[in-house]
């Protein structure tokens, strides 16, 4: 039974792998409310340390939105999320997965994403309730 745990805890920390989080990174949280993912945060919290707020003034490496339909703005939301964001920072907007509350349809983000200035390049499951989409500014746009 302990192994079944222990695999458990290993798939928990892989998490941090696929969002690309390394020790000594800013990430900065958004959105954050007594539905998020903890084993998610505690993951990426292991790997580089607390999690800023969006009151920051630092240069962040990634933002990670947790963002529910109904939250408010999408394109407003992404747009602050730019301000704080390195050239080679990401985003990962986190929705709920389909069938859940507040879900959020793909489409929404793949129409508002651009606009936003932002680029979709991959999702990932990011936990029993949750989805993630990667989000990066294009290239063009970063060697201006």
């Amino acid at each position: 039974m302990s192994a079944t745990a222990g695999q458990a805890a290993d798939g928990v920390r892989s998490l941090a792998d696929r969002f690309g989080i390394e020790p000594g990174m800013v990430v900065m949280e958004m959105g954050y409310d007594d539905d998020v993912d903890e084993d998610l945060r505690d993951a990426l919290i292991d790997r580089c340390g607390e999690l800023v707020d969006e009151d920051t003034d630092e240069v962040v490496d990634a933002v990670l939105v947790w963002y529910r339909d109904g939250d408010g703005d999408l394109f407003d939301l992404l747009v602050q999320t730019l301000t704080p964001l390195a050239d080679s920072g990401v985003v990962w907007l986190l929705t709920p997965k389909a069938g859940r509350p507040g879900h959020v349809e793909p489409s929404e983000i793949s129409e508002v994403a651009p606009t936003a200035g932002l680029q979709q390049t991959s999702t990932v499951n990011a936990g029993k309730d949750w989805s993630a989409a990667r989000l990066v500014t294009p290239r063009a746009a970063r060697k201006k």
